[in-house]
């Protein structure tokens, strides 16, 4: 059973490398459900409560969940590259793998940091927008550019305004230790998507400095919205060149909410 299909949260994690070689070994494509098993309510965030400020305890366990939804999302979209995409390039998928088991290690993290505030999983619902941007018809140059250059790499200017908020706030050594270790090991799977996409591009005599604007304008209609500032030092970290970071600061996403096929119990 691949992880995406596999309710508990531990579950997941404990099972994610047996995970990753199923789905490695795989010859044909096997196409992920719609939704992703959650052992929690998966709700449109319109639906979620509010937040409380990072001042209290519950705010940062708070906080500490919404990450550890992201990381979660991250583990099952490299689950289910590997398995839609069978024919991918063996070193990329063999550095996929160990991408993915990054992603349930951050993931264990958020877990572990949530339960030493005195929270738990579950005790705020979570949403999918991640699992909702990627779809069955990408290619997989597509799949590159959305998970790793576009979601992961927004995940870097995200990270980096969090630890900046977290400074000067009492009891946040649990969470910044926790976020700027996460944040710092995202700049090498963002690298990995950076120069796994421009090799396929070669692969594929296709011109990278040409397709990245025009592949970008033909998905960013089933993207969600950024809304930190882009970090220009990170993105140069992750193998963003100047004119790929220009072009996500003039990008624009108000188009469809990539939301709105989330359950709205």
């Amino acid at each position: 059973m691949l992880t995406f299909e596999i309710a508990d949260v531990w579950t997941k994690i404990d099972q994610i490398e047996q995970s990753c070689e199923e789905a490695f070994k795989l010859k044909t494509p096997y196409l992920a459900p719609k939704d992703p098993n959650r052992d929690i309510d998966l709700l449109h965030p319109k639906y979620h409560p509010p937040k409380k400020g990072f001042s209290t305890i519950e705010g940062q366990a708070r906080m500490l969940h919404d990450l550890a939804s992201i990381e979660l999302q991250a583990m099952e979209l490299g689950v289910r590259t590997l398995s839609e995409f069978p024919d991918a390039p063996e070193g990329f998928k063999e550095e996929l793998v160990a991408v993915t088991v990054s992603e349930a290690q951050h993931l264990r993290m958020c877990l572990e940091g949530i339960e030493k505030l005195g929270f738990k999983w579950g005790d705020w619902p979570v949403h999918a927008a991640l699992w909702y941007a990627v779809a069955p018809e990408d290619t997989l140059l597509d799949r590159i550019l959305i998970v790793h250059r576009y979601l992961e790499g927004s995940g870097l200017d995200a990270g980096d305004t969090l630890i900046r908020r977290l400074e000067g706030t009492s009891g946040k050594e649990t969470i910044q230790k926790i976020v700027k270790q996460i944040n710092f090991e995202e700049i090498g799977h963002v690298d990995f998507g950076s120069r796994w996409y421009r090799e396929i591009c070669r692969q594929e005599k296709i011109d990278h400095t040409l397709d990245f604007p025009k592949r970008m304008d033909d998905l960013r209609y089933r993207l969600p919205k950024r809304v930190e500032p882009i970090n220009r030092i990170l993105r140069g970290k992750a193998g963003f060149t100047d004119e790929e970071i220009q072009y996500y600061e003039n990008l624009r996403l108000d188009f469809i909410n990539p939301l709105s096929s989330i359950s709205q119990k």
